[in-house]
Order: structure tokens, then C-alpha cells, then sequence
């Protein structure tokens, strides 16, 4: 059984405390990036070959698509507060970040449907956008 390594390479802090007084380095927003477009490829992954039917009945495929999706979110929600300046690239970022928190706090009303839709219209548009993001980077 192999496994995916979520370890991301990117340093992001000196010493991974920044409080008052102490030396810190800005977090590299291109770990952000990479953070997304590795959980957008993953949860796509996930999906191939699939159908919204085969969806519906695999709660470990839906649990898996979800949590990239959060990922996905978070990752794009923490590049907000480091570099907004790159964030602001980013198409819908502010439902990207709303769908992240409707996964993760309204768990019992997810839309199956609405997910199966983001992930075969909206997803593949978004991660493009991430990689030519970070191509340029």
C-alpha cells in the first residue's frame, strides 16, 4: 500500500515561531500554490473515469474529494493573508474559500452534486490558473 506525502518542500519560516521580536522569513507563497495545485491534481485523480454515480455510492471517493477541497481552500485562504497582492490572481477566490468552509463546518448539508460539479467544470480552469501562477514564479 503506497502512500502521498503531504511534507511540503518549501521552507516557509526560520524556525517556525514568529512572535514579537524574533527573526522570521515571509512565508514563500509559492508553497501555497504548490499546496493547491498538488490537491487539485489529486482530488481530479481521484474522480478519473467516474461517474456522479459511482460518486454517490463511494463514500471513501467522496471523502477524498472533499478533503482536497479543503485543502485546496486553506491553502488559497492562508496565500490571501501572506500575499494578496498573488492572491488576488486567483479567479473566485473568495468562494473558493467560502466552498472550503461550507466542507469543512456545514459537513452534514454538502451538496454532492454541487461538489460534482467544481470538481468537473471549475477545478480543471483553476488549477491552470495555479500553474501558470507558479510557472511564472
Amino acid at each position: 500500500m503506497s502512500s502521498v506525502s503531504r511534507v511540503s518542500v518549501t521552507r516557509t519560516s526560520v524556525n517556525g515561531s514568529c512572535g514579537p521580536g524574533s527573526r522570521c522569513m515571509r512565508p514563500d507563497p509559492r508553497k501555497y500554490l504548490w499546496d493547491a495545485v498538488n490537491a487539485a491534481e489529486l482530488a481530479r485523480g481521484f474522480a478519473q473515469g467516474r461517474s456522479f454515480e459511482d460518486y454517490l455510492s463511494n463514500a471513501m471517493l467522496r471523502a477524498a474529494v472533499e478533503r482536497e477541497f479543503e485543502i485546496i481552500g486553506e491553502a488559497l485562504n492562508q496565500l490571501s493573508r501572506v500575499a494578496p497582492e498573488i492572491a488576488s490572481a486567483i479567479p473566485e477566490l473568495p468562494r473558493i474559500v467560502a466552498f472550503r468552509n461550507i466542507l469543512i463546518h456545514g459537513y452534514a448539508t454538502v451538496d454532492d452534486a454541487l461538489v460534482w460539479q467544481v470538481l468537473k467544470e471549475k477545478l480543471p480552469e483553476l488549477e491552470q490558473v495555479i500553474r501558470d501562477m507558479l510557472d511564472g514564479s
